[in-house]
């Protein structure tokens, strides 16, 4: 079996692996190698003992993230029918329209997962600033962003990262 290592995509074999995560790095503590993993299709950071983890193989991970991505595909289509409304036309046939209103922007400390949301709001049609801002730099930045920016919406995610 080979050694996990830095950037292994990797599952937690007590958990039922349940989730998967990439190795973020590895500590030692004495005899013992704790891993320190980041989520792949949740926001999630956890660690674990490196005798707990498996290997996870590419065709799992491919199917894992196509289930995750149908999962957002089916939310976003249920969004997208909640959210539209019948107007009557000059010949009384309807026409669907979608209403969506508001500017968000979106501080995040976590670059894929920055990029995640930018794919899902344009997905769903929102207009949507999202920015890659490390979370020590965001107390500082906040102010001017949303001066700049004039949202109608402040989403602040990442915070929970300590890195």
């Amino acid at each position: 079996m080979r050694k996990i290592k830095k950037g292994d995509i990797v599952a937690r074999k007590s958990h039922g692996k349940d989730i998967i995560f990439y190795v973020k790095r590895i500590i030692k503590t004495g005899q013992e190698q704790i891993a320190i993993l980041c989520g792949i299709g949740k926001r999630i950071e956890a660690d674990s003992n490196i005798e707990d983890l498996e290997l996870v193989d590419k065709s799992i991970i491919d199917k894992r993230i196509k289930q995750i991505d149908d999962k957002l595909k089916e939310r976003i289509e249920k969004n997208n029918e909640t959210y539209k409304i019948g107007i009557l036309t000059s010949k009384n046939s309807r026409i669907k329209q979608k209403i969506i209103t508001g500017k968000i922007l979106h501080l995040d400390g976590d670059r894929r997962y920055s990029q995640k949301s930018n794919i899902y709001y344009k997905k769903l049609g929102l207009t949507a600033i999202v920015k890659n801002i490390p979370e020590y730099k965001q107390p500082k930045v906040v102010y001017s962003l949303l001066k700049t920016y004039k949202p109608d919406i402040l989403i602040i995610t990442g915070h929970d990262r300590n890195d």
